[in-house]
């Protein structure tokens, strides 16, 4: 089997394009995956403001891989192609059709008005690492085998490519050529644990090759990159030509969770050096080189924003709160004997 292979990045950290680059998305386009970067980051900033005031459950922010979750969804085709999230990924959502409203909802104790619309190709989010990487490989294989013409990307960090599900998954997704795109954010942590202590590997793109398929390194923090990449990728998986790993190498800026503290075990020189390459910098940088970008269109991008993630929290905040028989809802097609009982209790107990 062939070594992983490296793609050296499109967008150096000033902004400008590398000597010979070819750029894979339009000035209009690259824009429009800026202001869905921002949106990320924005969001991430008053998740974690209203999670500090019991407003909003757990969260885990995406503050320095938006280039990889924004660079790499921007190659699917939303009315065909699937998205398999891990949990920080929210601009895939938002790219798939997934209204933000809804994941608003979802977060401030609302499950069922989050719930993802049908037509929505999207499955919803999982915080057990790795398990949604055999779903991939099954949903995958299964619209192949219908004869749709779709492809499967799906998201997971380092820490998850060390869980056996991931073996499970590739070994699987290899032998059958299903049409799925493993997107790794190798953000340099599993939780508190570093890169190099979870794996010898000198990439974990190269386990791709083990497996009988291609394992990629991208620049994770080079939207440009990310997005060649997995077009390229997802361009062999509609093909025919079976599964790509793709390793994008960025840094985790914030925390793992909102019940994390990194500064327990983060080195602040490490976490400067990677702030200098902040994936938004570098867009923002080559926008601008472009004649399109200013801080006037940010200051509206951001004022749009803050517009769109006010109106969802003040509508989350007027839904009526769920009741104890919501903890029992969608969980059953037919709930058993016991689940029943317990529901019957919760609101004997409720009613009390």
């Amino acid at each position: 089997m062939t070594a992983a292979v490296r793609r050296r990045s499109q967008l150096l950290p000033s902004g400008r394009l590398r000597p010979g680059a070819a750029v894979s998305l339009p000035v209009d386009e690259v824009r429009a995956a800026l202001e869905l970067m921002l949106l990320s980051r924005r969001f991430d900033a008053r998740a974690i403001a209203m999670q500090r005031l019991g407003r909003w459950g757990v969260h885990s922010p995406a503050e320095g891989q938006e280039a990889a979750v924004v660079g790499s969804c921007l190659a699917l085709d939303p009315g065909r192609d699937w998205v398999v999230p891990q949990y920080r990924e929210l601009a895939a959502y938002l790219h798939q059709g997934h209204g933000l409203e809804r994941v608003v909802a979802a977060q401030m104790g609302h499950p069922q008005e989050g719930r993802i619309a049908d037509e929505v190709r999207l499955l919803p989010v999982q915080v057990a690492l790795a398990a949604q990487l055999p779903q991939a490989v099954g949903l995958a294989w299964g619209l192949r085998r219908q004869g749709q013409d779709a492809v499967v990307l799906t998201y997971l960090g380092d820490g998850a490519s060390s869980e056996g599900d991931f073996h499970e998954a590739c070994n699987l997704a290899g032998v059958v050529r299903a049409p799925v795109v493993f997107l790794l954010q190798n953000n340099g942590w599993a939780i508190s644990t570093p890169r190099r202590l979870q794996s010898a590997a000198t990439t974990l793109a190269s386990r791709g090759p083990g497996y009988g398929f291609p394992g990629v390194v991208v620049d994770g923090n080079d939207l440009l990159a990310v997005h060649a990449v997995t077009a390229e990728a997802v361009g062999r998986a509609r093909a025919g030509d079976g599964p790509t790993l793709i390793e994008a190498q960025t840094y985790r800026l914030g925390f793992h969770n909102t019940t994390d503290d990194p500064t327990a075990y983060t080195d602040p020189a490490e976490l400067a050096a990677a702030r200098a390459l902040d994936p938004i910098l570098r867009v923002r940088r080559y926008l601008t080189a472009h004649g399109a970008w200013d801080e006037e269109r940010e200051a509206a991008a951001c004022r749009a924003i803050d517009d769109r993630l006010d109106r969802a929290i003040a509508r989350a905040e007027r839904l009526p709160a769920p009741g104890p028989a919501a903890c029992f809802d969608d969980v059953y097609a037919e709930p058993p004997p016991r689940v029943l009982a317990q529901r019957a209790h919760a609101l004997a107990e409720a009613e009390v």
